[in-house]
């Protein structure tokens, strides 16, 4: 019979499960964070991998994690966790300092060996002495009870230990009052091929929820509030995956074939694996031998015609640069994705960092000007996908959509909308048999000049990196002309603002205090800021997506407060960007590189220090 427990609620909560690679780590998150969604809570996930994937067993640089933050509202991934599941002594050292004080660590006491403790660089079992007195610890034998279920039922020694993932799922989801049918169901989809691994597993996770059920150290369960969510259809979606879906509308909406040319990179793989998969949709994939040739076909396909595509991180885009630097000069639609990593030389592959905005900004010869937007959330990756492929098409520019390891491989809850009700896309195809046309005509407007694709009747076409005269689009050598297209192709992209939403402002129009953040760090700042509030002190934020051209009310709002706080993943990049363009203004900064997110905690005493 189930020990009566007391019942907490909570608004929100945040649960990591951290082990070695190997321990099922991820596939406990996805099932939590699937779990939950399902139940009717708002999500957010961050799978934390290990920056060495090839780490030996038990060492803290082989630790892999995934945290899920759930309740009714969830606007940060990555942060405090509530409740530490740590697979052995390594997880629970790399992971401590971001559990909060009081919170909740459930370990595998099997795993407390002296030698394991050695290699995760305890000289003391922290079982045994004071250092875990601040938080409530239940440590069981997970692996010994786990094993003993799954031999049971027919398991061999070594494949029953692997199961001790799902005896701590099941405790998790008896904290949290979960029942378990949605995981169950889950672990059949999953294991439908093999029905007798999925028997086993769900026993396992049985026994883990019946001995948390019993557990008289566990003297409450946590019931989390319930997101209150627009009607329509929902799902649990990564950045990288709403990425690929918004090119995929883009290319819907605007009537032009996507062509994706890439080459796999940690941690924008994922983009190629999901368009590969869409043939049926026209899209096409080709997956390049390097770098240069991912791009390389993309500016093929776009001269052909296509809505094109390459998609990559920091190194990859430093690759790319001599061929993005000719489709400005050609003048072709190209959205080029940078899913921003560790910057260089730091062994960091799969840790998340704001570390390519001077790169996209300036990382070309010459003066080569693209448009550059930053997704804010995985969610948000899908709109910004989709903006990047309009504004690509629509001003015949290259356009770079930075994302980041952070949002590109978390996820949230994601409301799938209708293609037809996203903006229209209006690619400006030039008309057959125009007797008007000329290859470098521009609209007086926009300074767009029109796309005219190969086979198009009565049409001449310009092939090369050299540069063009104006209008009739002959090679030219004449430095006037090329002053001339130099202007022409700044100006283009700069009158973009007049097209783009102006910048919004969370919070008074004016002020003491202004934080300014771009990219993945929007959830964060908004999560801080909201604590901040509840003291009384006034903060405002603006959250950037359009970083060039920057929205035409900039300048007027950054003047209205009497302090601005740039706060982002990297030393400084926004905010020098910032001083070149409004040096009237002065500017604070809040920086962190650490190949890690910033926490609430940290923002909130910055802006304290502050006001």
């Amino acid at each position: 019979m189930a020990v009566k427990k007391q019942i907490l609620e909570r608004d929100s909560v945040v649960i990591k499960f951290a082990g070695d690679c190997g321990d099922g780590m991820q596939l406990s998150g996805t099932l939590f964070s699937d779990t939950a969604a399902f139940s009717g809570k708002d999500i957010a996930t961050f799978p934390d991998y290990p920056a060495e994937i090839r780490a030996p067993h038990d060492t803290v640089a082989g630790v892999s994690g995934y945290q899920v933050h759930i309740g009714k509202e969830t606007r940060i991934i990555g942060d405090e966790c509530d409740v530490l599941v740590a697979m052995n002594p390594a997880s629970l050292k790399a992971n401590l300092k971001w559990v909060k004080k009081g919170g909740l660590i459930i370990t595998d006491e099997n795993s407390y060996n002296e030698r394991a403790l050695e290699k995760a660089g305890y000289e003391n079992n922290p079982l045994e002495d004071e250092s875990l007195s601040s938080y409530q610890v239940i440590h069981p034998q997970i692996t010994t009870m786990a094993s003993e279920t799954a031999k049971a039922l027919g398991l061999d020694p070594k494949g029953a230990a692997r199961t001790k993932n799902m005896f701590c799922l099941g405790m998790v989801y008896a904290i949290f009052d979960f029942s378990l049918e949605t995981p169950f169901k889950l672990l059949d989809k999953k294991f439908k091929s093999n029905k007798d691994m999925a028997d086993i597993n769900k026993k396992v996770m049985e026994q883990g929820y019946i001995f948390a059920e019993n557990l008289e150290l566990l003297e409450s369960t946590v019931q989390v509030s319930q997101v209150q969510l627009e009607k329509g259809r929902y799902r649990n979606i990564t950045g990288n995956l709403a990425t690929a879906w918004g090119l995929i509308a883009a290319s819907e909406r605007s009537g032009r074939k996507l062509f994706l040319g890439s080459y796999p990179i940690t941690p924008a793989t994922d983009i190629l694996i999901e368009l590969a998969k869409h043939k049926s949709l026209g899209v096409k994939v080709f997956q390049a031998e390097d770098e240069i040739a991912g791009i390389c076909s993309a500016i093929g396909a776009s001269f052909a015609g296509a809505m094109a595509c390459t998609s990559t991180s920091g190194p990859g885009l430093s690759l790319k640069t001599e061929a993005l630097g000719l489709a400005v000069m050609t003048e072709l639609p190209l959205v080029v994705v940078d899913v921003q990593r560790g910057g260089p030389s730091t062994g960091l592959p799969t840790k998340s960092e704001q570390s390519d905005l001077n790169m996209a900004l300036f990382g070309r010869n010459g003066e080569a000007p693209c448009i550059i937007i930053a997704a804010a959330s995985p969610g948000d990756c899908f709109y910004q996908a989709y903006n990047a492929a309009k504004y690509a098409m629509e001003t015949m520019t290259p356009c770079i959509l930075l994302t980041d390891g952070y949002i590109g491989q978390g996820s949230e809850l994601f409301r799938i909308p209708k293609v037809a009700d996203l903006p229209s896309i209006t690619p400006p195809v030039a008309t057959p048999n125009d007797p008007n046309y000329k290859p470098y005509r521009r609209d007086p407007e926009t300074l767009v000049r029109q796309w005219a694709i190969p086979g198009m009747e009565g049409l001449r076409h310009r092939v090369g990196g050299l540069e063009k005269s104006d209008g009739v689009g002959a090679v030219s050598t004449d430095p006037l002309n090329h002053e001339k297209m130099v202007k022409y192709r700044k100006d283009k992209v700069e009158r973009l603002a007049d097209r783009i939403p102006l910048q919004y402002v969370d919070g008074d129009d004016s002020g003491e205090l202004l934080l300014v953040s771009w990219g993945g760090t929007k959830g964060s700042i908004l999560t801080a800021i909201k604590e901040v509030r509840k003291s009384g002190k006034k903060v405002s934020h603006a959250h950037f997506t359009n970083i060039m051209p920057l929205p035409k009310n900039t300048a007027d709002l950054l003047g209205k407060f009497k302090k601005i706080l740039v706060c982002e993943l990297n030393s400084g990049q926004f905010v020098n960007y910032l001083r070149m363009q409004f040096p009237q203004y002065q500017y604070l900064q809040y920086n962190k590189v650490q190949g890690l997110p910033f926490t609430v905690q940290e923002i909130v005493k910055e802006i304290n220090n502050l006001i």
